[in-house]
């Protein structure tokens, strides 16, 4: 059984490849069985989920690309770009998995969030489709290059500069009380 541990570089050349549904992929340690027929077992940190298009590298150097699976989901639309915005803030509102695409949002199935979207307006269907939902906003996030960008607070040209630590949020609070309880 093969075993990895780590990802390859993005864009590197696969030998296999790994098709799972969304779900799986959320998985940070199992045993899965790839395209080929061989099986391997991998071991990420918690809270690590597989993208379309990760690298998987192995042990013997072999790379496995990750490919997101064919699965039911409700695909949305709306009249504009507003109403279809309306229905991400309410999906994302509720930390529902949302895929996001130029004229759609794609997320699982669930029927009380297609009546809900249904009640805002916006046209809910069943389909066939990979799902690679938006990771979380506080998670590492990379272009294909590796660029990241950091955040800098917009400051006013007289301002003092800012201590590096400094979130740009104003005064500080004070420290929490703590209060004992007898």
């Amino acid at each position: 059984m093969l075993f990895a541990q780590s990802f390859a570089a993005a864009g590197a050349p696969a030998g296999d490849r790994l098709v799972l549904p969304y779900d799986a992929r959320r998985k940070s340690r199992q045993r899965v069985t790839l395209a080929s027929g061989e099986a391997l077992g991998y071991v990420f940190p918690a809270g690590t989920v597989l993208r379309h298009g990760d690298r998987l590298l192995t042990g013997s150097g072999l790379v496995v690309a990750v490919e997101a699976a064919p699965e039911e989901l409700l695909e949305v639309r709306a009249g504009d770009s507003r109403q279809l915005m309306r229905a991400a803030y309410h999906l994302g509102n509720r930390h529902v998995p949302v895929q996001l695409a130029d004229d759609c949002l794609r997320l699982q199935p669930d029927h009380v969030l297609a009546e809900m979207l249904i009640g805002l307006g916006c046209w809910v269907e069943e389909v066939q489709a990979a799902f690679d939902p938006e990771g979380g906003a506080y998670g590492s996030h990379s272009h294909a290059d590796g660029a990241r960008h950091a955040y800098r607070p917009r400051r006013d040209a007289a301002a003092a500069p800012a201590a590096p630590h400094d979130p740009g949020h104003g005064t500080p609070r004070s420290p929490a009380k703590i209060h004992e309880f007898k």
